[in-house]
């Protein structure tokens, strides 16, 4: 158990600017200046639990490769068991976790290095009911029947390797939420509406079960926008650690530009005294000038997926919640989430992006050294799927080119979707929303009222 008053480097953050030639020396060193070896007993096993937020290799959006590697190759330097380090994964209802290994190139580096894996969703893995030893915020109303964490988590370390990066729902993620993937099954979609009084909970659950708990963020290419998938990338070239999950969270939101006890998980857990969530109560060490950086991330963006969500979890929607999420009838989310996302998104906005992260040096070093025999994202990216079950439309393509660029120049206008869209749903909520979720809706537009943005696209035109 870790006394949440009294552990080492509670409050401290270690931070360091790296580049590709030197980062697997920068994590040594990183590492080092954290002192992880006071928060991780080597005589006890360590769950190294990946973050892998899509299966589809995306920058910013899974742990990073070199950051697996650069922590791994140190642990084993400094004496810890090779056979205790256990790569831990999870998978989510929308993410496929054994193909997310794959592409994100983490088991090229769990082969490499001899290490055991652990897949908290085999049949075979045992789920015991955790007793808590104070009152919980939320997740004993969202599970009344007691929550369910994996037995084999218990007596071991934790050492969570998120990435920097904002969410839609939390609006940043990092080491605090890489637990609820872990620690919950695969109904945690439930806790969605409480997700900020979760993220505390779980942390408490950590600091009561564990014997050490730590966690590595990288930020060479961070993520802004509506994370964790439809982000923009950014190189930032900047790594950090600290045993204060807290801390390094509220770290990571300064940084981006974010006041950090205005998101609620971190004062929250702040409050509760399960870390320093007020910044300047922080320790930084290493190199301190970064952690002075003001990136002016924007972290309250959404998707049309995630404003639905949001309309589920706390708007008008709410009411249906339980019958949409938590019945038989659940699927038709899930696969609304992947048609969005793998059939949409990437292969109309995200490949782009993502293509150009390749070009760089991270993109150089991702393929030169952890993928030099596989392709990067191989199966992924074809328009053709969406084409298809758009109905198999020719001028699919030339009708979603023509809105971004409507878009774009902020020359579409309200009036032809209110005049001539049957859909009065996706009618009503076109307006007040961000550009890149009017590019969305004009998506779904073209989805469920095809001839509305043809009729739309002929006024333009003329």
């Amino acid at each position: 158990m870790i006394d949440a008053k009294n552990f080492p480097g509670r409050g401290q953050v270690a931070i360091l600017r790296t580049r590709p030639e030197t980062v697997l020396d920068d994590y040594a060193r990183l590492l080092e200046l954290a002192r992880y070896t006071d928060n991780l007993p080597k005589a006890k096993a360590t769950l190294v639990k990946i973050n892998i937020s899509w299966q589809i290799w995306y920058p910013s959006c899974s742990t990073a490769p070199w950051q697996l590697e650069g922590v791994v190759k140190k642990m084993i330097a400094d004496g810890y068991a090779r056979e205790k380090l256990i790569a831990t994964h999870n998978d989510t209802v929308v993410v496929n976790g054994r193909e997310g290994q794959l592409n994100n190139r983490h088991k090229f580096i769990q082969d490499q290095y001899g290490m055991r894996t652990a897949e908290t969703y085999l049949n075979d893995v045992e789920w015991v009911t955790y007793e808590p030893k104070r009152p919980f915020l939320a997740l004993d109303q969202v599970y009344k029947h007691g929550v369910r964490i994996p037995k084999f988590f218990y007596d071991k370390n934790v050492l969570h390797l998120p990435t920097m990066k904002t969410h839609v729902f939390t609006h940043v993620t990092g080491a605090m939420k890489n637990a609820f993937g872990g620690l919950l099954d695969q109904r945690r979609h439930w806790t969605h509406s409480v997700i900020d009084e979760t993220l505390v909970d779980l942390l408490q659950i950590q600091q009561d079960i564990h014997s050490g708990l730590f966690a590595v963020m990288d930020g060479t290419l961070a993520g802004e926008g509506p994370g964790p998938r439809a982000t923009r990338w950014h190189v930032k070239n900047v790594i950090m650690a600290s045993s204060d999950p807290v801390a390094l969270d509220a770290a990571m939101a300064k940084i981006m530009g974010l006041d950090p006890l205005s998101l609620r998980f971190i004062r929250a857990a702040h409050e509760r005294g399960l870390g320093v969530g007020d910044p300047r109560a922080i320790k930084f060490v290493g190199d301190v000038s970064a952690a002075d950086e003001n990136w002016k991330f924007s972290a309250y963006e959404n998707t049309l997926a995630s404003w639905g969500q949001h309309q589920i979890y706390h708007g008008f929607l709410h009411p249906f919640e339980h019958l949409l999420l938590r019945t038989p009838i659940v699927p038709w989310s899930f696969a609304a989430s992947n048609v969005y996302h793998n059939w949409y998104w990437f292969p109309f906005i995200g490949k782009k992006r993502a293509d150009a992260a390749l070009k760089t040096e991270w993109g150089e070093l991702l393929q030169k050294k952890y993928s030099p025999d596989r392709p990067i994202n191989p199966g992924y990216g074809s328009r053709v799927p969406f084409a298809a079950a758009s109905g198999g439309l020719v001028h699919s393509e030339r009708l979603l080119r023509f809105t971004q660029d409507k878009l774009r120049k902020r020359r579409i206008l309200l009036f032809d979707f209110e005049s001539n869209c049957n859909n009065k749903m996706l009618r009503g909520v076109y307006s007040e929303r961000s550009e890149s979720t009017q590019h969305d809706i004009v998506t779904c537009f073209f989805l469920a009222d095809l001839r509305s943005v043809r009729f739309a696209q002929d006024r333009h035109l003329r």
